[in-house]
């Protein structure tokens, strides 16, 4: 039973890294006033980076920040549609996830002659351990940067009361396009995760709607950095109960069909938010161009 319950926690945490790293870029984005519902695209261009990097120098470190450049190139151009063109956040973030779909098959055809996937990456070539542990210390990071630093406090008054911090003296606009390139620099390294961590290659919709859950656990953490962490690890565990579900056997009933195993997260999601997302408030300038 330990050994079992050992086995669920380590899984439960493998599975959380690219949620922790997603929810953690959207948190310094909204945080400081700008809706961030692009993660996803982010993840997708940000795992297709990572690998193709790293099949390219054979070293997952250069293919983690490939992945994080990447998010970076598709975080600046949102950032233009939204800062100084002050375009719809919504609209533009949507744009944006439709357009991160549509490059690695692009890209991927052009490098490999094929449009669904990578080469796959060695064992060797890829990370065993070393996403995890930066995951559970990048909230810490986080609270630390936005409870004793006076650029944390900046971020946070930019996204609760821009006027002021703008009547002190302070570009209001510069700490949000720090906040947006920061966050499509962290939800990058989420998707890079995905495809040299959590699997071999990069493959056609592998984010499986991880940018959004990361999104729900933004807004099940209350914008916080450590309930943020914990609500990813939820998501987490509701993800790695699903795989180890898979094939059950109900008597009178017979095997579970699996597809409904594999809607466990996305149901789970559905239900926290419909029973939290009413409590929690978001930064009040959040929105606000």
């Amino acid at each position: 039973m330990l050994e079992y319950l050992l086995d669920l926690a380590a899984a439960t945490l493998r599975l959380s890294t690219p949620l922790i790293f997603a929810a953690m870029g959207g948190l310094i984005s909204e945080r400081s006033g700008v809706i961030n519902i692009a993660l996803e695209g982010k993840m997708v261009v940000g795992a297709f980076a990572a690998a193709v990097v790293t099949l390219s120098t054979g070293s997952p470190w250069v293919g983690l920040i490939g992945g994080g450049l990447a998010g970076v190139l598709l975080a600046a151009l949102y950032g233009v549609a939204v800062l100084p063109l002050k375009a719809n956040q919504i609209v533009a973030g949507t744009g944006i996830n439709m357009l991160a779909f549509g490059i690695p098959p692009f890209v991927a055809k052009i490098l490999y002659d094929v449009t669904g996937s990578t080469p796959a990456i060695s064992l060797a070539e890829r990370f065993s351990v070393a996403p995890m542990v930066l995951a559970v210390f990048l909230p810490l990071v986080i609270w630390s940067f936005l409870s004793h630093t006076r650029g944390g406090l900046w971020l946070q008054f930019a996204g609760e009361h821009p006027s002021a911090l703008a009547a002190a003296g302070v570009n209001v606009r510069r700490i949000r396009w720090a906040s947006v390139l920061t966050a499509g620099f962290l939800a990058g390294v989420g998707g890079a995760t995905l495809s040299i961590f959590l699997s071999s290659a990069y493959s056609r919709n592998m984010t499986s709607g991880r940018g959004f859950i990361a999104l729900a656990a933004l807004i099940l953490g209350k914008w916080r950095p450590l309930p943020v962490l914990f609500a990813c690890l939820f998501f987490g565990l509701a993800d790695a109960v699903q795989m180890r579900l898979q094939g059950i056997q109900m008597d009178g009933f017979g095997k579970v069909p699996v597809q409904f195993i594999q809607i466990l997260p996305y149901m789970i999601t559905i239900v926290v938010l419909a029973g939290f997302v009413g409590r929690s408030r978001a930064p009040r300038a959040l929105g606000n161009s």
